[in-house]
């Protein structure tokens, strides 16, 4: 065997690098790790975690609000600098805690931009260190995307940008319809931003339930956010009082900032890829197999990099498939099916299994649907108009619960749960003798006895 610096060499340190440098490094080899920003990834430093603190400040204003109808009266400001400085500090600590992990498990932490330089040897760009490893994992994660020949687009930020603004405008646009898109539209109007949200497509939350996508739309539209389909820019200009964004279907909208959240893309740039036999998919993804094996025989790589199921969990799962692979003679791959996911929007939304459409082609007997709108107890009290979405897609030949999808508060927090019941394979049935829980929203979910083909009445 050839005599290599490291075991283990894993570019990028988020949360899948991290999690397979852990396990590797506590087994018993020599691993590092390198990371050209900071430890944690994009989850941890750019992502989901200082994206979720940023979501609950902003929905102190609603909760204000509905403290007026309980007897509450609320005087209150929001102090944006203040905010930001408490965020990083706590990113700050999250992203220490993780490299502290690393050092705990014997694992050498390097900062700096790792590039292949052939199937074993890795350069540190701007060190001028080489670096050989037996075997290597690529888990560089993913970019936001922008259209770089739109006109402007120079005057435009992507979530990352918006997590360090220097101050919180009043006017605001965001451009795409995913789950990123819809969740910083929904923090800004709630920190009092004016907020309009354009998308190219019919509806926001492509791939999502039909049923969810025109429910989220309605419910945040009740938040104040202005929502425009079937347009996008053709053209930003700056003026004397902003941005003027110009759209197709002839709208000029003037904003202080816009935000492009309009994709996300494999972090594979500039990493020497192609000198060290790894080849790209149609997608421009790492192409990998079931096993996270690239095309070149001793380098792996998992997480957002490869585009199979982008999320901070799944990553973390192929992270630890890899290690059972490849380190304990235990060859295991990750199943994708029945993941719960997350939109903190506002109302959030919470889903695992398949939407009706996706259930409609895969169950060979059809499928049976049943379906609730209503208001919750906290909002009735107050007036307020807002519905919860509650849906199960059943199979109709097995009586297999296969889809949960729910709009509301605490949705993100049911639907972990409900995963469980989907990811076993529970059939309505079970679900209808599961007894509720009284007085909670949750309890819909094993008391929906109307199909919706049934339904009277939307709510």
């Amino acid at each position: 065997m050839a005599d290599y610096d490291y075991d283990l060499f894993v570019i990028g340190a988020g949360s899948g690098g991290v999690r397979a440098a852990r396990l590797t490094g506590l087994g018993g080899k020599r691993v590092a790790i390198a990371e050209e920003f900071r430890v944690g990834g994009t989850c941890v430093v750019r992502g989901c975690v200082p994206k979720k603190f940023m979501v609950m400040a902003s929905d102190f204003a609603h909760q204000f609000e509905t403290a007026e109808g309980y007897g509450w009266t609320v005087e209150a400001s929001f102090d944006w600098p203040k905010f930001i400085q408490a965020k990083d500090v706590e990113i700050a600590r999250l992203s220490g805690i993780y490299a502290a992990n690393l050092g705990k498990a014997g694992v050498e932490l390097i900062h700096g931009r790792a590039v292949l330089k052939d199937a074993h040897t890795v350069e540190i760009v701007g060190k001028d260190q080489t670096i050989t490893a037996e075997r290597i994992l690529i888990a560089t994660g993913g970019r936001p995307w922008m259209p770089d020949d739109l006109p402007g687009i120079e005057h435009a930020i992507t979530s990352e940008g918006a997590f360090h603004l220097p101050e919180l405008p009043k006017r605001i646009l965001i451009a795409g319809g995913g789950y990123i898109a819809v969740e910083f539209a929904g923090i800004f109007a709630g920190l009092g931003v004016e907020t309009t949200l354009i998308y190219r497509g019919p509806n926001i939350l492509r791939g999502f339930d039909d049923d969810v996508r025109a429910h989220l739309a309605g419910e945040i539209e009740k938040r104040g956010i202005k929502v425009i389909l079937g347009s996008q820019h053709t053209e930003i200009t700056k003026t004397a009082t902003g941005l003027m964004n110009v759209l197709e279907n002839g709208m000029e909208i003037e904003t202080d900032v816009v935000m492009f959240a309009t994709g996300r893309v494999p972090h594979v740039v500039d990493l020497g890829l192609e000198t060290a036999g790894v080849e790209l998919n149609e997608k421009g993804a790492i192409k990998v197999d079931a096993l996270s094996r690239t095309t070149a025989d001793n380098i792996w790589s998992i997480g957002d990099v490869t585009d199979r199921m982008n999320l901070t969990p799944v990553a973390i799962r192929e992270a630890v498939a890899f290690h059972e692979t490849v380190y304990k003679d235990n060859p295991q791959h990750f199943d994708y099916e029945a993941v719960a996911t997350a939109v903190f929007s506002q109302p959030p939304v919470g889903v695992v299994g398949l939407a009706e459409s996706e259930a409609r082609h895969t169950c060979a007997k059809g499928v049976d649907v049943y379906v609730t709108r209503f208001r919750p107890m906290k909002y009735a009290f107050t007036g307020s108009d807002e519905r919860v979405l509650m849906k199960l897609v059943v199979d109709a030949d097995t009586d297999r619960v296969v889809g949960v999808h729910i709009v509301g508060p605490e949705a993100p927090e049911m639907i972990q749960l409900a995963a469980i019941a989907v990811k076993a394979g529970l059939t309505k049935a079970q679900w209808d003798a599961t007894c509720a829980v009284h007085p909670t929203m949750a309890e819909e979910l094993v008391t929906l006895k109307v199909k919706q083909s049934q339904e009277t009445s939307a709510g």
